[in-house]
């Protein structure tokens, strides 16, 4: 009997110690990636040039864009312009953690009778909704040399922007509501599905269709969508009829400054490590934007016989802006070239053309966002060179002209849609008398006092 206890109980023992080695390995067993997922395998200075890329875009939106656009308006619309950036900036990192960056960069599911690799061609997952799955020890398989939440991060910074360029299109005339309500539905239903064609494996990344840093997803979609709300919108009270002038160039010089210095963690970040192609977008950057603001000034000069800081500033902003697409693409020489055409192209969209077709683009967000990025689109097609990135290898203008087309008529129809959405919840238009009193002290309860 005693001999029988004992040999149960060691039984009992080896079948426990079985059970909980299992349980342990089970615990210790890392937990399955997911579809868009690999392991990280960290690079060090891949992940600290991204970290500081990530900090000089988000200063492009706050405080470099909403200064750039706050000294472009009247004084009595200063505080509302940039409390626009601060809001767009909250919606759109919201909508990001809770299901923007899986749509954007999450690996399309089987749907029916397609399956997973013909969905993703279209949108991304739902699978990272709410970061869900997202740890410390993975990365998207698009760059597994860095941290995952910094992946994230770091695209959440060209999310933020985008939607916040629009803004210039509609300035001192937009509910702060309806301007809320539309940069959520525009982040997913927008942004993140051209974001996922072009960047995240869908189809127009697969046809060959090439933007480095954000030419079509960033600049073109956000242009043509500010076309739309400008023209969906209407005029402000008094365009064309009376004098809108610029409250302050100075706080647009301090904004076209910071934009500069952000944009090279824009351009040179998207590179995803410290490199050689981060260089040449570094410097293709610089070169193209002072070309740009060049040329502008040249046609000013010719048109008005004074350059005014207003448009230097718009053509600096002008040459960054087509030099995006191509920054890593192209060499310095095709850089200059873009840059110096640039300045002429955006001048005529935000002065000539906008005069002849009688729309309030009011602070140029088609003029130079829209007008720029196609031109550095197609530019990228004519100057790029595999001997500077070999993801140039076959680039033709045909594709570039390809993939604007799908993306000006997306961004275009949806946000054409969103509006009439917005325009009949939350409302789009302050009232007259708001408009002609000034959104700041209607909107916001302050006002700029002595400035």
């Amino acid at each position: 009997m005693t001999r029988l206890r004992i040999g149960l109980a060691g039984a009992l023992t080896l079948l426990l110690g079985s059970v909980g080695g299992t349980a342990s390995a089970a615990a210790a067993a890392p937990p399955a990636l997911l579809a868009h997922q690999a392991p990280l395998a960290l690079d060090g200075a891949a992940t600290g040039w991204i970290l500081t890329s990530t900090a000089l875009v988000l200063l492009m939106t706050l405080p470099g864009l909403a200064l750039f656009y706050g000294g472009m308006v009247r004084r009595k619309n200063v505080i509302a312009t940039i409390t626009q950036s601060l809001g767009v900036a909250s919606v759109v990192t919201l909508a990001w953690f809770i299901a923007g960056y899986g749509l954007s960069f999450g690996v399309g599911q089987p749907i029916g009778g397609y399956s997973g690799e013909e969905v993703q061609s279209y949108i991304g997952s739902f699978q990272a909704l709410f970061l869900n799955g997202v740890t410390p020890a993975t990365a998207h398989s698009l760059a597994p040399g860095l941290p995952e939440y910094l992946w994230i991060a770091y695209q959440l910074t060209f999310a933020i922007i985008t939607p916040a360029l629009i803004a210039g299109a509609f300035a001192e005339r937009i509910k702060y509501s309806g301007l809320l309500l539309f940069t959520g539905l525009w982040t997913l239903l927008v942004y993140a599905p051209i974001c996922h064609w072009v960047w995240g494996g869908g189809f127009l990344g697969a046809a060959g269709v090439l933007d480095f840093a954000g030419g079509a997803v960033v600049h073109v979609n956000a242009g043509v969508a500010g076309l739309v709300c400008a023209i969906f919108l209407g005029a402000r009270k008094g365009y064309g009829k009376e004098s809108i002038v610029a409250h302050n160039p100075v706080l647009t010089m301090i904004g076209a400054c910071l934009l500069l210095v952000g944009w090279i963690g824009f351009n040179a970040g998207s590179a995803w490590t410290a490199d050689s192609i981060a260089s040449v977008a570094l410097l293709n950057t610089i070169l193209a934007a002072m070309a740009g603001s060049l040329t502008w000034k040249i046609v000013e000069i010719m048109e008005k016989r004074k350059p005014s800081l207003i448009g230097v500033l718009s053509g600096l902003i002008a040459g960054l802006v087509a030099i995006t697409p191509a920054a890593g693409l192209v060499d310095p020489k095709g850089a200059v070239i873009i840059g110096l055409a640039s300045g002429p192209v955006c001048y005529a969209a935000s002065v000539w053309i906008k005069k002849l077709l009688r729309y309030d683009d009011s602070l140029d967000a088609f003029g130079i966002h829209g007008a720029g990025g196609i031109l550095g689109a197609v530019l990228t097609g004519v100057f790029a060179s595999a001997a500077v990135n070999g993801a140039a290898e076959g680039a033709t203008v045909a594709k570039q002209i390809w993939g604007l087309g799908v993306t000006i008529g997306w961004s275009a129809v949806a946000t054409f849609l969103i509006l009439i959405v917005c325009k009949f919840t939350t409302g789009l238009r302050v009232t007259a008398e708001q408009e002609q009193e000034g959104l700041d002290g209607h909107l916001h309860g302050e006002v700029m006092e002595g400035v």
